[in-house]
């Protein structure tokens, strides 16, 4: 992903966030994290850009703690990525490269995949048995995530890291022990501004430099309101047949079109986000919005009407979509995207 999209996509992802054995033999697994030699800030966050291998694959648990009612758990659409929004859920992930990766949201009785392989993204219901195939554009890299929430510790990462300027504080906490490697502790705090984030912490695997857990705390909270890391890992390459998907038979399968620009065209404007305020008091502004009636549905579940629209209010993020098809967003309190708007 490049810095210009994490940068716009870190209210949405960040404070949105409005989601065990060990598998790997190294020699620093199980180690005491206390004999860590010390980094600084500045060294922690080169460890991050430079991580020694993007092969891994793993048990991640998210949990989310974001002041929302419960959410539906029956029927075709219980498991998929609206469900990352509440509780605590568990996910298999495994990625080998760039344009390879696959996680698995895994419920009592059903799963719901993400799975990409090149150009080929498929997504798989086993509850409705529904598949879905989209065909990237060939310069399209990157993982890709079963929802705007991040759903490995690589990816809420990538998103924090990209506020940090004038308006973060970074600081090291005391090492850790996750999934029982050995990490560093790395800590983002705004610096100031009118954001609902209290902090932002990273744990950052001592050999490998790959994040292995993020937690993100509410301004005055003492508990992450979200928080996502890894419960076992391996940093061996998967199996290739791992990011290979054929629909069961039987299956529906719904072929999507990704959106295309002509070379050297301009994208339309209403697809462009606008992105107001800075750091993390940023807000992100889509518009041309036209949610489809079941979205609208569930929004209405979450939402509260105001004068401007639909709003849903969060621990982390605001949301407010509004009558004239806006959607605003951002780590801010309410008001402010009522003002914005």
């Amino acid at each position: 992903m490049s810095s210009s999209r994490i940068r716009w996509a870190v209210p949405v992802v960040v404070a949105a966030t409005v989601a065990g054995s060990v598998l790997v033999g190294s020699a620093t697994a199980g180690a005491d994290p206390s004999t860590l030699a010390p980094r600084t800030a500045a060294e922690l966050l080169a460890d991050l850009a430079a991580p020694t291998t993007d092969a891994l694959s793993g048990t991640v648990t998210e949990s989310a703690d974001l002041g929302l009612p419960a959410l539906p758990t029956t029927g075709h659409d219980a498991l998929g990525p609206t469900t990352l929004l509440t509780g605590t859920h568990t996910l298999r992930v495994w990625t080998d490269g760039p344009d390879r990766s696959r996680v698995a949201l895994q419920g009592q009785l059903a799963e719901y995949d993400v799975v990409r392989s090149g150009a080929d993204v498929w997504t798989w219901s086993s509850q409705g048995r529904e598949a879905t195939h989209l065909s990237l554009p060939a310069r399209s890299t990157g993982a890709v995530p079963p929802s705007g929430l991040p759903s490995t510790p690589g990816e809420a990462a990538s998103a924090a890291l990209a506020a940090i300027g004038p308006s973060t504080t970074v600081a090291v906490d005391d090492a850790v022990s996750v999934a029982g490697r050995p990490a560093r502790q790395l800590v983002l705090t705004p610096r100031g501004g009118d954001t609902l984030v209290g902090s932002v912490r990273i744990a950052v695997d001592a050999e490998t430099h790959v994040p292995l857990q993020v937690q993100v705390y509410a301004a005055g909270a003492g508990a992450p309101a979200f928080q996502v890391g890894f419960s076992s890992v391996s940093f061996r390459a998967p199996a290739a047949d791992v990011f290979a998907f054929t629909p069961p038979a039987g299956a529906t399968v719904r072929q999507l079109t990704a959106p295309t620009t002509p070379a050297g065209a301009a994208r339309p404007e209403r697809s462009r986000p606008i992105l107001s305020g800075t750091g993390w008091s940023s807000v992100l502004t889509l518009t041309g919005v036209r949610p489809t009636p079941a979205q609208i549905a569930q929004l209405d579940q979450l939402a509260t009407v105001v004068p401007q629209g639909r709003l849903l209010s969060t621990a982390l993020v605001s949301v407010l979509l509004t009558n004239d098809g806006r959607l605003l967003v951002g780590a801010v309190p309410a008001r402010v995207l009522q003002a914005a708007a």
